[in-house]
C-alpha cells in the first residue's frame, strides 16, 4: 500500500520499477514532468510516497517542499545512486500474491477541471493489457512495439507494457522525436506503436519518409484527439499499414472502444465510420444517457457516455465526493464525454459536458 513515485522521462527504469512495486504490494505512482514544480509538489502532497525515484535532469523539479515532506523516507536518484540501491538488494522473490482489488497504479489525470486527481487501478484493471494485446491489436511473441508515448500516462505505461505481456520486444523512446521514431521502425523493424494525432503528422513531415523502410509497419493505433479525415488519408498513403483508432481514459485503465482495419475505408459507403471512435471492447458495457434524467438517450441522439468493465477504475485517491459522482454504485462510470449512439453500436463523440455552453435554450458543444 505504501507510494513509490517516479519523475523521469521515459526510460527501461520505468518498467522495472512499476513490476518491483507490485512484486512487493506497493502502489507505483508517475510524476508528469511537464508540469510546473508546484503542481508536481500538490500531487505528492497529495499521494504521499515513501519513496521518490528522479532522474538528474528533472531533479529540479522537485521543490524543497516536496523534499522535506514527512512521509518521504528516501530520494533515489537514477543511475549510479540507483543501480547501487538496486543491486545491494537480495535477488529472492519478496513472494507477494496481490489481490484483484489490490491497486497497482496511480495515475494523475490531466486536470483540465482543477486539479489533478490520482486514478486508483487495481489488479483486475490492469490484467486486461495481455487480453487488448493479443485479441485487440493482433500482438505476440513476434511482435516488435514502439513506445514513444510519456508513461506517466496510461497511453504510455498501459500500452507501454502490452507487447512484453504476451512475450513480445519493446522499443522504448525517452521522449517524442518524430524523426528518430522513422529511424527506429526501419531499425528494428517495428510491426505495433500508438501515437497521438499531433505525432502522427510530425512524422509524416519528416523529409523523406516517402523512401523510409516502414514495410514491417502492421497497426498504428492512434487516440486522444480527433485524427481529422486529410490527415488520416495521407498516414494511411504514406504508413501503408493498418490504422486502428482507439478511446480510452485513465479512469478505464486505457483502451475500451475501438474502430479496426476494417472500419478504416477513406472511399465508399463506410467512409462515415471514420467519424466515430468505433465499438466497446466484448468485456465493456456502454450506454449514452440524459445527464439530468438518468435515462438511456435514443440513437442518435447526444447524451453522456457512460461505461461498465471490471477496468474500470477504483475511484479517485482521497477524494471520496468525486468518486461518488464519478463512479456510481452500480458500476457505471460516468465519463464526462458528450456523444451519440449509431443503430450498429458506434459511438460517436462530440465534447466534454463540462465544456458545454447553453445559449438561450441551445446546446452548443464548443469543438
Amino acid at each position: 500500500g505504501d507510494r513509490v513515485a517516479l519523475l523521469t522521462k521515459n526510460c527501461a527504469e520505468c518498467f522495472e520499477l512499476m513490476y518491483a512495486c507490485n512484486k512487493i504490494g506497493a502502489i507505483f505512482t508517475r510524476l508528469n514532468w511537464r508540469l510546473a514544480p508546484t503542481e508536481i509538489q500538490a500531487i505528492v502532497q497529495d499521494a504521499q510516497p515513501k519513496v521518490i525515484i528522479v532522474s538528474a535532469a528533472e531533479e529540479a523539479l522537485l521543490t524543497d517542499t516536496c523534499r522535506n515532506l514527512t512521509c518521504i523516507k528516501r530520494i533515489v536518484v537514477l543511475g549510479q545512486d540507483f543501480d547501487g540501491w538496486r543491486n545491494a538488494a537480495a535477488d529472492s522473490d519478496p513472494g507477494h500474491s496481490g489481490d484483484p482489488d489490490e491497486v497497482a497504479l496511480l495515475l494523475y489525470t490531466s486536470g483540465t477541471t482543477g486539479l489533478p486527481k490520482g486514478v486508483m487501478l487495481t489488479n483486475q484493471a490492469m490484467s486486461f493489457t495481455p487480453r487488448l494485446a493479443a485479441e485487440s491489436w493482433g500482438m505476440g511473441a513476434d511482435s516488435v512495439n514502439l513506445v514513444a508515448m510519456p508513461m506517466f500516462h496510461i497511453g504510455g505505461c498501459g500500452y507501454g507494457s502490452s507487447t512484453m505481456t504476451v512475450g513480445g520486444h519493446t522499443i522504448l523512446l525517452r521522449e517524442v522525436n518524430p524523426a528518430r521514431i522513422i529511424e527506429v521502425i526501419a531499425k528494428h523493424k517495428v510491426t505495433h506503436t500508438f501515437l497521438v494525432p499531433t505525432v502522427v503528422q510530425a512524422v509524416l513531415e519528416v523529409p523523406h519518409v516517402n523512401e523510409a523502410d516502414l514495410g514491417s509497419m502492421q497497426l498504428l493505433m492512434y487516440g486522444a484527439a480527433p485524427m481529422g479525415d486529410v490527415l488520416l488519408r495521407r498516414a494511411i498513403e504514406v504508413l501503408r499499414c493498418q490504422f486502428m483508432q482507439a478511446y480510452g481514459m485513465t479512469e478505464t485503465a486505457g483502451t475500451v472502444v475501438v474502430l479496426p482495419p476494417e472500419d478504416h475505408e477513406p472511399q465508399g459507403s463506410r467512409s462515415a465510420l471514420l467519424s466515430s471512435v468505433g465499438r466497446v471492447l466484448p468485456w465493456v458495457a456502454m450506454r449514452v444517457v440524459n445527464p439530468q434524467t438518468k435515462h438511456d438517450m435514443p440513437t442518435g441522439q447526444v447524451g453522456e457516455i457512460w461505461l461498465r468493465s471490471e477496468m474500470v477504475m477504483q475511484g479517485y485517491w482521497n477524494k471520496p465526493q468525486d468518486t461518488a459522482e464519478t463512479l456510481l454504485e452500480d458500476g457505471w462510470l460516468r465519463t464526462g464525454d458528450a456523444g451519440y449512439l449509431d443503430a450498429d453500436g458506434y459511438i460517436y463523440l462530440f465534447d466534454r459536458f463540462k465544456d458545454l455552453i447553453i445559449s438561450g435554450g441551445e446546446n452548443i458543444y464548443p469543438a
